[in-house]
């Protein structure tokens, strides 16, 4: 799903479709819904009216009637650059949307009847409970469970990736998803959900926007910026007098301009681009959220629940060690479990092959051609091979092995109990190798932790997430697991009642909880915590219960997800302290303009030595309006995420966008004012 064009910022279809989004956000009716932005609008009609008519409110006259278009133009334009940053927003979902809605082609259904009889009808008309049969190369018409038949499907038109994944009836890989095309065979599926229901149509609806909801945080944000431009505005209501009291005379559109100009317009701009990239990332990402406030609890999340197998280890017991017994020799037990594992497809045998090469490169395969191969089987549980000088090389457990070489007329070294005691008290599984009849070792096969996630789980602890392992493994297991990947904490002998009751004791500590989960068994768990990723080759049971689904099926991805919602708050945050801090150079640059000519105290105050009142209002207008569009890469592509502490975290963002939102309006104003002084100058402003 992810290509070369989805990345782009913005492409041409993208803009082409914002800039006339732009205008049409203009109606009043939409407006309303943003506050801030909407009192913009208000100004932009006020001092349009006093363009046209310069009388209407019984001050300025002929004299002001350009002054006042070019304040009614800028506010215009201020408008266009907030919905501009809105629409970009919604038309890089709009765009994801239209790629998948490629996958909801008008498909078939093969129906069949509890009379066994079958009928073709439109997938649209199918209901919950419905029995459909799909063969090869057919699309699955909706989201459903297999009941009967065993399936490679092909999920690449939602997943992206190219590699089918086999269903088949019971446990947790029944579950399928509408869209996708069953690559072979055929299944016989029982719908689990109503046309316009399925995880698909919700993904399209959320990408879209179409069902995007303000968040609890955007909420109370949207609370604070709308307080703010109430006491503004009552501040604008009362200089009026005060200023009259002074004997200056301030038009209504330098009132309307100062109002602008110190309200929080370019977070008020933003605010909503940013949720919906919010909600645009995570989906890029594969994941389907089933709110805009799944996604900001990421954000918030403090505790964070794993299984063990699958997620912070491979489930496949992969070799660790070599452990030589008796008088063997390290090499010699090396070489011979290299050569008993050659033709051993199994991911077992691979890894001691690979792990072997590390102690010995120079092994030559070539002594061992023309061996005949032994299997592993149930009733042996050992493999190996037979060379053609008459040496025969086995491995495998423990039982199986002793038997082997007692018969053989061997004996059985003193030490390989212990040996093979220690490696099973940490959970792995020892292998033993035998070479005729004299036994060298052991081989330690052990739950491998996967590459990087030591790092991810240090980083995670740097911005204050603790992470606790769950696992059936024994307590001693369960630790040496948990050192090794670096987790806060494990639940041994773990059941499904444990995990809620570790989100419970969590929850009760006022914290937020994230897990992943993929069986029926895991749908309690993930309904109780507060952030819940199922994952999509999961049950239709776990599915229901999470907030999230992970199309990739990829339990680790969690972590990205949490650092996406973390990146979400990060950037709201940034952009609203960087809006607030550009108000300060903005009361600068206008209310020393308005009354130092008649209080020649407040020049003190003209820090950035503007040229004239109106230059100074217009600067700073244009300022407040250019900085929006200036912004939005960041609104959409978020703020540059780095673990750290909170209070890292905030002394940075008050670095960067606190003390960066006073200084760059400053050196931006000042500017623009060299620049018009000489064009307002020319005009008679």
């Amino acid at each position: 799903m992810s290509n070369d064009k989805s990345k782009k910022f913005i492409t041409k279809d993208i803009l082409k479709s914002s800039v006339r989004n732009a205008f049409i956000k203009l109606n009043p009716k939409y407006m309303m819904k943003n506050p801030v932005m909407f009192v913009v609008e208000v100004g932009f009609i006020i001092t349009s009216l006093l363009a046209i008519f310069p009388s209407i409110f019984g001050a300025g006259g002929e004299d002001l009637r350009i002054y006042n278009l070019i304040v009614s133009i800028i506010l215009f334009i201020t408008l266009l650059f907030a919905n501009f940053a809105e629409a970009v927003a919604e038309g890089r979902g709009k765009a994801q949307a239209a790629s998948l809605k490629k996958t909801q082609k008008d498909t078939k259904a093969r129906i069949v009847y509890e009379d066994g009889t079958e009928e073709i009808i439109n997938a649209s008309e199918l209901k919950k409970d419905d029995i459909v049969l799909v063969k090869g190369g057919e699309v699955i018409p909706n989201d459903g469970e297999v009941i009967d038949g065993i399936a490679s499907v092909d999920e690449s038109a939602i997943t992206g990736e190219s590699a089918p994944v086999v269903k088949e009836a019971g446990g947790d890989f029944a579950s399928v998803t509408g869209g996708t095309t069953v690559a072979s065979d055929w299944l016989k599926i029982r719908i689990t959900s109503s046309p316009g229901e399925s995880f698909l149509d919700k993904m399209i609806s959320m990408v879209e926007g179409a069902s995007r909801q303000k968040t609890p945080n955007e909420i109370a944000l949207n609370t604070l910026l709308v307080s703010l431009t109430i006491i503004f505005l009552i501040v604008i209501v009362t200089l009026q007098p005060i200023a009259s009291y002074c004997g200056v005379e301030i038009p209504v559109s330098t009132l309307v301009a100062l109002t602008v100009c110190l309200i929080p317009t370019t977070i008020g701009g933003l605010l909503s681009a940013i949720g919906i990239a919010g909600m645009d990332r995570v989906t890029r990402f594969n994941v389907i959220a089933m709110s805009g406030k799944a996604v900001e609890a990421c954000g918030d999340v403090d505790t964070m629940i794993l299984d063990k197998t699958g997620t912070i280890t491979y489930g496949n017991r992969l070799a660790a060690k070599f452990i030589t017994v008796g008088n063997a020799v390290e090499k010699d037990l090396i070489k011979y479990s290299i050569a008993s594992s050659l033709s051993d497809d199994t991911p077992e045998g691979k890894s001691i092959v690979d792990l072997g090469l590390d102690f010995q490169p120079d092994f030559k395969k070539a002594e061992f051609a023309g061996a005949e191969f032994m299997e592993f089987t149930a009733q042996t549980r050992m493999s190996g091979i037979d060379l053609k000088d008459g040496t025969i090389i086995r491995k495998g457990a423990y039982d199986a092995i002793k038997d082997y070489a007692l018969n053989a007329g061997g004996t059985i070294p003193q030490d390989l109990y212990n040996r093979v005691s220690e490696v099973s008290k940490l959970g792995g599984t020892p292998l033993v190798v035998c070479v005729n009849k004299t036994i060298l070792g052991v081989i330690y096969l052990k739950d491998t932790v996967k590459p990087g996630l030591v790092e991810r789980f240090a980083r995670l602890r740097e911005i204050g997430i603790k992470t606790i392992m769950c696992t059936g493994d024994n307590p001693l297991t369960a630790a040496t697991i948990a050192q090794e990947a670096g987790v806060d904490g494990f639940i041994a002998e773990c059941k499904p009642e444990d995990k809620i009751e570790a989100i419970k004791k969590e929850q009760a500590q006022g914290k937020l909880v994230a897990m992943t989960g993929d069986g029926t068994n895991d749908a309690p768990a993930l309904a109780q915590a507060d952030v819940g990723l199922a994952m999509n080759s999961g049950t239709t049971a776990a599915k229901e219960a999470a907030n999230m689904v992970d199309l990739d099926s990829d339990p680790t991805k969690i972590l990205e997800v949490v650092e996406i919602g973390k990146q979400l708050l990060i950037t709201r945050g940034a952009l609203t302290t960087f809006s607030i801090a550009n108000d300060i150079a903005k009361y600068f640059a206008i209310i020393p303009a308005i009354f130092m000519m008649v209080i020649p105290e407040m020049k003190v105050l003209n820090i950035m030595n503007l040229a004239t009142t109106n230059s100074a209002i217009v600067s700073a207008l244009i300022f407040n309006a250019i900085i929006i569009p200036a912004l939005i890469p960041i609104a959409v592509r978020g703020v540059k995420y780095k673990p750290m502490s909170s209070s890292k975290m905030l002394r940075r963002n008050m670095l960067i966008y606190g003390l960066g939102g006073v200084i760059t309006p400053f050196i931006g104003i000042k500017i623009i004012d060299m620049v018009i002084a000489p064009l307002l100058k020319v005009i008679g402003l």
